[in-house]
């Protein structure tokens, strides 16, 4: 209902406008987002089908990138089919509680993407530093607990952002939500009440979720380096480091994507927010496009064994 002021009560519609100032190029724009995520989509089905069925790749790397490439899938999944249906169709329209699974959905999964990387991180680490434990520390059940640790971690502190925004803000100025998908921040600030908590909180998770990975990710490979260079033979120091250089790219994109849509949401109001809003879209989409191009061009074992599922597939349809 409608209050006296013109805010709104506890809207049970919000509608997402897409990206604000390009809403006339926003068919087109949609164009290079789909051809992404469809690559992105076969790209890491074609890794997980590879190290599903390949027994020589159930090592822990691999089953980190499995891991990681079902993440990407999910991620870019719980936004794009929403976000072409407003470029597209003009579907705007989407009911607050959907809006708040969708917002929950995405920030759990860049946390488990956060945890996965720190996972393989800590992998490397052990496999260059402390070849000889490597076996023994990265057991079968070492890696479901780190799967079911990284998931519970983004899930469990991701859903207060929910009850503080459902059961503590009332009122919204607006039920128009300038984004293309449902973000934290963009939804707060919909409320004409008092947000710092909500504010506060919000960063609280980003630090003790991407802060805590970003700090142990950056030890690690400190530590590698250090390892690495004090190998005496230059062939076994490429060796080593050229393990790394995938995992090193994929880390450099997710994070330095992910700080900067971050903070220019919530410092950068002198920043265009059409800027804003299409970093934010590739923030999302651009990682799980690039990763498997990233692991499937550096990892020599996957490389090799993508003709064999393209024969294996042609077989079959014969």
């Amino acid at each position: 209902m409608l209050r006296p002021n013109g805010s709104v009560f506890m809207p049970s519609v919000l509608t997402l406008i897409g990206i604000p100032g390009l809403e006339s190029v926003q068919c087109w724009i949609g164009i290079p987002l789909c051809v992404m995520y469809l690559m992105a989509v076969l790209g890491n089905t074609l890794i997980l089908v590879i190290i599903k069925f390949e027994n020589s790749l159930h090592s822990p790397m691999h089953i980190f990138l499995a891991m990681l490439g079902a993440t990407d899938i999910a991620l870019s999944t719980c936004i794009l089919p929403k976000m072409l249906g407003i470029f597209w169709f003009h579907l705007i329209e989407i009911s607050f509680e959907a809006c708040l699974l969708q917002m929950w959905l995405l920030h759990s999964f860049q946390g488990i993407e956060s945890g996965v990387l720190l996972a393989m991180a800590l992998d490397r680490y052990v496999a260059i530093c402390n070849p000889l434990r490597h076996a023994s520390i990265f057991s079968q059940k070492l890696l479901t607990h780190i799967g079911v640790g990284v998931t519970l971690r983004a899930a469990i502190l991701g859903a207060p952002c929910l009850v503080l925004i459902k059961y503590r803000l009332k009122f919204y100025r607006t039920t128009v939500v300038s984004h293309s998908y449902c973000e934290h921040m963009a939804i707060v600030k919909l409320a004409i009440e008092d947000i710092r908590i909500n504010k506060i909180y919000g960063l609280f998770v980003a630090f003790t979720i991407l802060g805590f990975d970003i700090i142990f990710i950056t030890l690690s490979y400190i530590q590698i380096f250090f390892t690495v260079f004090q190998l005496p033979q230059k062939e076994a120091r490429f060796k080593a480091f050229n393990t790394c250089i995938a995992h090193i790219c994929v880390f450099l994109q997710f994070y330095l994507l992910g700080f900067f849509s971050f903070f220019t949401h919530r410092f950068g109001s002198h920043i265009p927010p059409y800027v804003h809003i299409l970093l934010s879209n590739l923030y999302l989409l651009v990682p799980p496009f690039l990763n498997p191009i990233v692991y499937g061009v550096k990892t020599k074992q996957i490389r090799d064994h993508v003709p064999t599922i393209f024969v294996c597939s042609k077989h079959l349809n014969h």
